[in-house]
């Protein structure tokens, strides 16, 4: 049985990998997932992968999965347990050094145009699914302020040593396939999976991307 311990990106929460929890419960595997500190503006990125680590306590045949600013958070984990593979899902790639903050511009990520946040982030998620996380996501949140671990460079000096896989969601209108295959290209040297999807693929087709994940496994 795999544990596979579940990111998310900013503004997200646990409660966002709950139809994925039950589609990887349901196919024998454990999972845990955590509310990152992300309202705690004295909060670095070590005490965002803390929480993490935390969460996972004695768990082992560990997966890791992060989500679009999980990616910063991921890596992170996998340099404190010990980890079978990091999944990174349409997430943000970091670079030694380099902040969240200014991993927009420096990344190179075209600005996607679209103000509406279901839109932009749950366009193929049905809609009443989708305003209950906003909703459950906005009062967990409160007011987000991430501004340490926003304006804080990425501590590693090189990635993890753990095999890693980057999942592209090509319906994706966040980050966008041709940004992300040259992204992935740039910074981890691998191509990409890709599957249908949105940016929160999680929610939209959780049977598909368990099946991916599970998949992954040897």
């Amino acid at each position: 049985m795999t544990t596979f311990a579940l990111i998310h990106g900013g503004g997200g929460s646990a409660f966002d990998w709950h139809l994925l929890e039950a589609e990887l419960r349901g196919r024998g595997h454990d999972t845990v997932a955590m509310d990152l500190p992300m309202s705690d503006p004295r909060a670095g990125l070590w005490d965002y992968a803390d929480a993490v680590v935390r969460a996972i306590g004695e768990r082992r045949d560990l997966v890791v999965v992060a989500h679009s600013w999980g990616g910063f958070v991921g890596p992170l984990v996998c340099a404190r347990v010990e980890a079978a593979a990091l999944v990174l899902v349409t997430a943000m790639i970091p670079s030694p050094g380099e902040t969240p903050d200014d991993w927009w511009e420096r990344s190179g990520r075209p600005p996607s145009g679209i103000d509406d946040e279901y839109e932009l982030y749950l366009q193929d998620v049905p809609r009443e699914l989708a305003e209950r996380v906003l909703a459950h996501d906005a009062a967990l949140a409160g007011d987000v302020s991430m501004d340490r671990a926003g304006r804080e460079p990425w501590p590693l000096a090189a990635w993890p040593d753990v095999p890693t896989r980057y999942l592209l969601c090509r319906d994706d209108r966040c980050f966008t396939p041709g940004f992300v295959r040259r992204h992935v290209k740039e910074r981890l040297g691998i191509v990409p999976d890709e599957m249908p999807g949105g940016h929160m693929v999680m929610l939209s087709r959780p049977g598909e991307l368990a099946g991916y994940l599970v998949g992954l496994l040897p």
